[in-house]
C-alpha cells in the first residue's frame, strides 16, 4: 500500500496543497446521494495567521454536503474534494483529529480495490516527490493497529466543484486547529479561518460542512463559545472540570482533563479508571470484552433499558459553565462480530487520552474557529 504526501509547490494559477494519497484497504465503504452547484476555487497553500479571520472576504463560504456511513449506528460523515488536472473526485472524511489529506491512489494496487483511487498518471499537474515512509494508527471502533506506506508528491486540490456519485470514501482530509493545506489555501483567498459542522443522524440526513462561515438556519438559540487552552497547537481540545453520568459524579470523574474533539471518531475514549467509573454509574452488567481490548459490552436485550446520559462540563469565554450532553440513545454501538448477543457500549478505555467524537457532535451545531482559537456549540 502507498500513501503519497504532496508537498507545497505553487505552479502558475494553481496552488498545490499538502496532502497524502493513501493506500487504504481498511476504510469502510460509504454511499453519497446529493448534488451541489459546481464551482471553481483556486487555492494557495500556506499556514494561516490568527488575524486571517479579520481579512476582507474575496470568496463566499463553501458548503459541502456530507453523507453518513451507517452500520447500525452513525460512524463517520464524509464529502467530496477534487485532486489533479483535470480534477478527479475523491471522497474524504473531514477529520478534526488530523492535519493532512490522505486517500487511496492507484499506487496502492489490489489492496485498495474497495476504494475509488486517484490516478496520478492522469493528472498533468502531479509531481512525484520520490520518497516513502510509514505510519501506524488505530482504526475507529476497535482501535486495531494498522500500518501504511507513504509516498511524497505534489498536485492541485479543490473544494466546491462537487459532483457526487455512489462511491466509497477513499480518505481523510485533516481539519486541525491550525489552518494547513486545503483549508489554508481557502483562507489565503479571503475566507474567514473557521468552518462549521452539521453532523446529523442518518434518520435526519442533510449533514453538511460550511467552510468560512456559519449557517444560522441549522441551530436554535445562540452559539456558546469556549477558548482553546493557551499554547494549543494543532489539536481541537477544551479543558473540562468534570464529567457526570445520569446526574451523578465521583472523585475520579471530578478530575480536570483536556477533552479532544475528533469528528473522525464515533465512540468516546477515556482512561481506564474513568471508563470504569462512568460504567459503574450506568450498569454493573457492562464489562470489558476480552476479544477487543478497550471495548466494553452488555447483553443486547438489556442495553435499551439503561439510562446513560453523559454530561461533560466546560467553561464559556464569558466565564459561565455549560454542559455538552451525550444522550442514552448513543450507548449502543451495535453487536460484537464474535458474539452478536453482546452489544458494544459507547465508552472505550484508552489510557492517556480523553476524546469525544460524532456521538456527541451530531447533537450540536459546532463551529471550529481557527483564527479565534475557540469552539462554538448550539443545540439543533
Amino acid at each position: 500500500m502507498y500513501l503519497i504526501k504532496l508537498l507545497d509547490r505553487p505552479q502558475h494559477a494553481f496552488v498545490h496543497n499538502m496532502l497524502r494519497l493513501l493506500g487504504l484497504c481498511l476504510l469502510l465503504p460509504a454511499y453519497i446521494a446529493a448534488q451541489a452547484v459546481p464551482q471553481t476555487i483556486h487555492l494557495q497553500s500556506r499556514i494561516a495567521p490568527v488575524s486571517a479571520t479579520l481579512r476582507r472576504r474575496s470568496l463566499n463560504p463553501v458548503t459541502v454536503p456530507l453523507a453518513d456511513f451507517f452500520l447500525g449506528t452513525d460512524l463517520q460523515w464524509f464529502g467530496n474534494i477534487t485532486v489533479g488536472t483535470p480534477p478527479q473526485t475523491v471522497s474524504v472524511v473531514f477529520d478534526t483529529g488530523s492535519s493532512t489529506l490522505e486517500f487511496a491512489s492507484t499506487l496502492c494496487g489490489a489492496s485498495c480495490d474497495n476504494q475509488v483511487k486517484f490516478d496520478s498518471s492522469k493528472s498533468s499537474t502531479f509531481v512525484d516527490g520520490g520518497t516513502t515512509s510509514s505510519i501506524t494508527f488505530s482504526t475507529d471502533i476497535k482501535l486495531t493497529r494498522k500500518s501504511l506506506t507513504l509516498r511524497s508528491g505534489t498536485d492541485t486540490v479543490g473544494i466546491g466543484g462537487l459532483t457526487f456519485g455512489i462511491d466509497p470514501f477513499s480518505g481523510i482530509q485533516g481539519m486541525s486547529a491550525r489552518a494547513q493545506g486545503l483549508f489554508a489555501g481557502l483562507v489565503a483567498q479571503g475566507l474567514p479561518s473557521l468552518f462549521s459542522l452539521f453532523l446529523t443522524p442518518q434518520a435526519v440526513g442533510n449533514a453538511e460542512m460550511t467552510v468560512g462561515g456559519i449557517d444560522t438556519t441549522k441551530f436554535t438559540g445562540n452559539l456558546t463559545f469556549a477558548s482553546l487552552p493557551a499554547g494549543a497547537t494543532d489539536g481541537w481540545f477544551l479543558d473540562s472540570p468534570q464529567l457526570s453520568v445520569n446526574g451523578k459524579t465521583t472523585t475520579v470523574l471530578q478530575a480536570a482533563r483536556e477533552i479532544i474533539f475528533d469528528s473522525g471518531t464515533s465512540n468516546i475514549l477515556f482512561p481506564t479508571a474513568t471508563a470504569n467509573a462512568m460504567y459503574a454509574l450506568i450498569s454493573p452488567d457492562i464489562v470489558p470484552h476480552a476479544a477487543e481490548p478497550g471495548a466494553y459490552g452488555i447483553a443486547c436485550d438489556k442495553i435499551s433499558t439503561l439510562p446513560a446520559v453523559i454530561d461533560i462540563a466546560f467553561t464559556a469565554q464569558d466565564g459561565s459553565p455549560f454542559n455538552l450532553t451525550i444522550p442514552s440513545s448513543e450507548l449502543n454501538v451495535g453487536p460484537f462480530a464474535d458474539n452478536p448477543a453482546i452489544c458494544q457500549t459507547l465508552i472505550n478505555a484508552f489510557d492517556g487520552l480523553s476524546l469525544v467524537g460524532g456521538s456527541l457532535l451530531k447533537h450540536y451545531y459546532s463551529v471550529w474557529d481557527v483564527g479565534g482559537q475557540r469552539m462554538g456549540f448550539a443545540a439543533v
